[in-house]
């Protein structure tokens, strides 16, 4: 065994404990997912969210460095823990930044060519934020109208992949949240909510799970600039993200 794989099946054992403690959501997550076949493939795309610092040279299934610091390291930790036998091949393809027709122009590499049996895309808070900037003439028309597009070249090519759509979020009282956000981002979580129906995939609702967090305690505590979530925050994205995942099958 090497010293990377070492290194993630202590760091999953450490990470599993952290996320049965959700007081929120860790109710829905169980102890196992013996239901869920061995062997099979899943694949993380986004942008810094899911990117989350990861070392792009360690690009290979499991790396713990490869998974970065957010809630993909803590949901693969948490499902190869649970099932250190089912040989799980996990892969983190985030890029901070990135935009849905960015995730389309590296499609084939990051994506396609993994053949992934569980893809889950996050995908829109740019969209939105560097329009916002005046960093990009994006709109929410074009948002959707390139996420389709994405979606379907996907199911042509991987027709059996099973498709997580997570939902684009803030977290109200973060430091980068302006009051226009809560009005308008809301477009671009409906354009998401959408694809998943037509699509007939799984969603995640992260922005309600961000909203009961902070009945509880404020954004510093989950999200502090409102968009990249601390540790914390990560951990109940990786909780709601599980109990999605274990309806697949």
């Amino acid at each position: 065994m090497n010293q990377n794989r070492r290194n993630f099946i202590r760091n999953s054992s450490i990470a599993s404990l952290a996320l049965a403690s959700s007081p929120f959501i860790a109710h829905k997550v169980s102890a196992a997912t013996s239901q869920i076949p061995k062997g099979i493939t899943i694949l993380f795309q986004g942008d810094s969210i899911t990117d989350a610092g990861r070392a792009k040279d360690q690009y290979y299934a499991n790396s713990s460095r490869g998974m970065g610091q957010g809630y993909v390291y803590q949901a693969a930790a948490k499902l190869v823990a649970d099932n250190p036998t089912n040989d799980y091949q996990i892969y983190n393809r985030g890029i901070s930044g990135h935009k849905v027709h960015q995730l389309a122009a590296r499609w084939k590499d990051d994506a396609l060519m993994i053949k992934p049996d569980v893809l889950s895309i996050l995908i829109g808070i740019n969209d939105y934020w560097h329009m916002v900037n005046g960093e990009y003439d994006g709109t929410v028309e074009r948002y959707e109208t390139d996420y389709r597009n994405l979606l379907s070249q996907t199911k042509k090519e991987l027709p059996n992949v099973k498709l997580i759509i997570c939902e684009p979020f803030a977290v109200w009282g973060g430091s980068a949240i302006t009051d226009r956000w809560e009005k308008e981002l809301k477009g671009y979580q409906k354009s998401a909510a959408k694809l998943a129906k037509e699509f007939n995939t799984s969603f995640v609702p992260f922005q309600n799970v961000f909203n009961e967090a902070l009945k509880q305690a404020p954004a510093s505590i989950w999200c502090p600039d409102g968009v990249h979530p601390s540790p914390a925050g990560a951990h109940l994205m990786a909780a709601a993200w599980i109990a999605e995942f274990k309806k697949l099958y």
